[in-house]
């Protein structure tokens, strides 16, 4: 399941980019690219829990070093992309509000 939420989220977040090039409201997609990121780390975690309840220690031990690191990384990659139109905006509001 965080496989497919996973990619969702990387799709919202591409099309919350695209809208945003678009210059068209781009915050409901970034709310759903967010909520998707959540879902992502919620599912894996779940996943992870269900290995523990098992007691299936050979696959935590293999997955989670390496799984760490990369929702670290996906997470934040995935925050700064998302957040990154609330910038870009902010720039294009002050550069128009100094032409005038």
């Amino acid at each position: 399941m965080w496989i497919i939420f996973g990619l969702a989220a990387i799709g919202a977040t591409l099309l919350n980019l695209t809208v945003f090039m678009m210059e068209k409201d781009y915050k409901l997609t970034m709310a759903i690219a967010l909520s998707l990121t959540a879902l992502t780390l919620c599912a894996e975690y779940s996943l992870l829990n269900m290995w523990v309840e098992s007691e299936d220690w050979a696959p935590i031990s293999d997955v989670v070093p390496g799984m760490s690191r990369a929702l670290w990384f996906l997470t934040i990659a995935a925050i700064f992309l998302n957040l990154l139109p609330i910038f870009l905006d902010r720039k294009r509001t002050r550069m128009m509000q100094s032409k005038k």
